[in-house]
């Protein structure tokens, strides 16, 4: 196993619990991407990415991973679904499909860059591993 599987798999430990506080894993000037979903979009920065990626609508959001995958020696891809409820509607994260992926950038022990996609077939097909 490389280290920046394990990087990734202890990144996405905490999240799998609903934690989501930590950041120290993210460069400096880390840019973040939303790929596809209702706001696709990027910034810089784990304070912009914090706020881009704002789950407090959620009550005991989770970050479930299905599977890691070592795309290349810098990439690490994480096919996930997320688990909550949503604190005003009650509606469970559950009872809609969340088949997401991460995509993670790696470098000098560090996450230089992470893609988020809110339907994991698209990560695939960017990566050519899926039509």
């Amino acid at each position: 196993m490389s280290q920046n599987l394990d990087l990734v798999r202890s990144i996405c430990a905490p999240w799998e619990r609903g934690d989501f506080s930590s950041a120290e894993w993210a460069h400096p000037e880390i840019e973040f991407v939303t790929a596809d979903g209702l706001t696709p979009g990027s910034c810089r920065g784990p304070a912009a990415m914090a706020k881009t990626f704002d789950l407090s609508a959620w009550k005991d959001a989770r970050f479930l991973v299905d599977e890691y995958s070592e795309v290349d020696p810098e990439r690490i891809l994480v096919l996930a679904h997320y688990s909550g409820r949503g604190k005003t509607s009650g509606l469970e994260l559950s009872q809609m499909p969340t088949n997401v992926a991460a995509l993670f950038h790696v470098a000098g022990g560090r996450v230089t860059r992470l893609v988020i996609y809110w339907q994991a077939d698209h990560a695939l097909a960017d990566l050519g591993l899926r039509e």
